[in-house]
């Protein structure tokens, strides 16, 4: 199975000015790099996209940071899964713990945004893990949070889902040390599996990405994607720094 490493912009890159120097920096760090075995997807702030399509690179694939339910509609302020898809984004990121934690969104609106996106030809990145507060409760928070954004969704579409483990517990401070060890992240990996292969069976389940997404730096990469066994990663502060963000690429990549 090919991997996966995907950014995630989040609320920056301010200015056209300030994207159009990041777009030039990201093609210079490109120059001779070759991912045979990785898709580079950029998530980027709705803002973006139209200048971002227009950025004739082969190599990135482009996604959005969120997406609404219906298609179009009297929905102000929201972003429609046709609009995305009409922009070119082949995937979108759904269930982020910071949209649920300050947009208070719950695992029935990601369950909706799931189907929207998949309806419309566009792959979802579900990311689901507990926090501080869960973590006592140990995995099972995350079957729960399978069983429910994954409601209604079918073997033949759930291949075209991406889940990415998310262990808010770890990546809520900067602190290194904080970091999962690869037996957590192999375990919550595992756990994913169990639950995919019990809802999908097992040839069905072999088709699902699971990556991670948490604190991930060319230093951590290995530990935290590598030897976890991991099938890519979701990167937050290193994809705003195309050099590092495509160093841990090419560690995915190996």
């Amino acid at each position: 199975m090919n991997k996966i490493v995907i950014g995630n912009l989040k609320m920056n890159l301010q200015s056209i000015e300030e994207r159009e120097r990041y777009l030039k920096e990201f093609s210079k760090e490109l120059i001779g790099k070759k991912f045979q075995n990785t898709e580079i997807v950029l998530c980027l702030p709705f803002v973006h996209l139209e200048g971002f399509k227009k950025w004739k690179n082969k190599k990135v694939i482009r996604g959005a940071l969120n997406v609404f339910w219906e298609d179009k509609g009297s929905f102000t302020g929201e972003i429609s899964p046709l609009m995305l898809k009409n922009f070119g984004c082949q995937y979108v990121v759904v269930g982020h713990s910071e949209r649920r934690k300050y947009a208070r969104e719950e695992d029935s609106d990601v369950n909706l945004k799931i189907i929207a996106a998949l309806r419309n030809g566009i792959k979802p990145i579900l990311c689901v893990g507990e926090n501080a507060g869960q973590k006592a409760r140990g995995l099972n928070i995350i079957l729960e949070q399978l069983k429910n954004c994954l409601s209604e969704v079918s073997g033949g579409k759930i291949e075209n889902i991406i889940i990415c483990y998310e262990p808010v517990w770890a990546i809520s401070s900067n602190n290194p040390d904080h970091l999962p060890t690869t037996n957590e992240i192999m375990s919550a990996g595992l756990i994913i599996k169990k639950f995919l292969v019990g809802k999908y069976g097992v040839k069905i389940s072999e088709k699902v990405k699971i990556i991670y997404g948490g604190s991930v730096s060319v230093a951590t990469v290995k530990q935290a994607c590598v030897e976890s066994g991991m099938d890519g990663a979701l990167i937050g502060r290193e994809s705003l720094t195309p050099r590092e963000f495509l160093k841990i690429g090419e560690i995915i990549n190996q």
